[in-house]
């Protein structure tokens, strides 16, 4: 289940992403982060406001990595009485050190290494297993600069999808932020996160410095049904009508290269192919005004470019029924049709066409 974490900086904001749902009440700013001390903030009186009815998780993530600083503003939260603690990792010398200086507190609260996608070539290889050995919580991806920076800009959903996997792989949970919006959480969802981060997607106009908007906050819960996992069937408790029958999707003409072929002279070079794929999906509201009541198009973009970013496959047969597998993990598509042509082996294109139904493949955890 994929939990929403609302970044807030005070009160009133707390108390309206509590009242629209949010898993997670992350408190951020100036106050609480670099600044400033846990008395002086907002953080005593939003921790009295919930009182134990959600989780509140403190923001650490822009410390200087400098441990005595760390470890000092970290005790501040656990005293506190925080859940949940973000930590802003940073590459370097200073690394190890920090990690050892707050590896106590990971009995008192569950830590959240914070690592940053434009510094992802620098972390050491064991940096995993040593949060592990450190007794993280778990380990998310953002950007450095929050206020701007798009994760998407940085990062595909592929890669991002597979961060997920290889952090969840040694045991720990993981997320991402990085000024996401509502069109990344169904790409996002499809490689099963354990919470999304939203700031600035909570306030109007998207803009990080404005106050919390109770509509934009209840937009982003929509996309992420409470206790919904993923391959369950679409319900009208999640605010959906029923009966309404089905309508299509569709890419055309999406052309890439492949590393494909049975043949020897096929191996090691990509050869252009052009997908066309429908989806049916179930329909959910009578007037589609709103991101929750669509299945967008993106779901098969990512799933093509996710499938063939993993490397050489035989046949174009088993590269349509792993995009058919991917489309069809979406809970409210019914069927897919999907056509794969080789471009460059015949005077216009080779390929196959397969149509799959739900419960006919199998799955896209066959593949991933």
């Amino acid at each position: 289940m994929t939990k929403l974490l609302a970044s807030i900086q005070n009160l009133p904001e707390a108390e309206i992403v509590f009242d629209n749902g949010a898993d997670i009440i992350d408190v951020g700013g100036p106050p609480v982060g670099i600044s400033g001390s846990v008395e002086s903030g907002p953080l005593p009186e939003i921790i009295n406001f919930v009182a134990g009815r959600r989780p509140v998780c403190a923001d650490a993530s822009h410390l200087p990595m400098q441990p005595d600083v760390m470890q000092h503003k970290v005790g501040e939260f656990v005293a506190a009485g925080v859940e949940y603690i973000r930590i802003g990792l940073r590459p370097g010398e200073g690394l190890a050190a920090v990690i050892q200086a707050i590896k106590p507190y990971a009995a008192k609260a569950k830590l959240i290494a914070v690592m940053f996608a434009e510094e992802q070539s620098r972390y050491p290889e064991t940096f995993l297993d040593d949060l592990v050995l450190a007794g993280f919580h778990a380990a998310m991806i953002d950007t450095e600069n929050t206020l701007s920076e798009r994760l998407l800009n940085h990062m595909t959903p592929d890669q991002i999808g597979q961060f997920f996997k290889f952090v969840q792989s040694k045991g720990l949970l993981t997320g991402a932020a990085g000024s996401l919006e509502a069109p990344d959480i169904p790409r996002l969802l499809s490689y099963r996160p354990d919470f999304l981060v939203f700031c600035a997607a909570l306030r109007a106009d998207l803009y990080w410095a404005a106050p919390i908007d109770a509509s934009a906050t209840a937009k982003i819960r929509g996309l992420i049904p409470r206790g919904a996992v993923r391959a369950a069937p679409v319900s009208p408790g999640e605010g959906h009508e029923t009966g309404l029958g089905t309508d299509k999707i569709f890419v055309r003409d999406f052309v890439l290269p492949v590393e494909i072929g049975a043949y020897s002279f096929e191996h090691g070079k990509t050869q252009k192919m052009r997908f066309d794929v429908t989806a049916e999906v179930v329909r959910v509201a009578r007037n589609a005004e709103q991101l929750r009541h669509v299945v967008s198009y993106d779901l098969i973009m990512d799933g093509i470019r996710a499938i063939i970013a993993k490397g050489h496959v035989e046949l174009s047969e088993t590269l349509a029924e792993q995009i058919a597998a991917f489309i069809l993990e979406n809970p409210r598509v019914l069927k897919v049709v999907v056509r794969a042509e080789k471009l460059e082996l015949g005077p216009g294109g080779v390929g196959v066409e397969i149509e799959r139904r739900r419960g006919e493949t199998q799955g896209w955890g066959a593949f991933h």
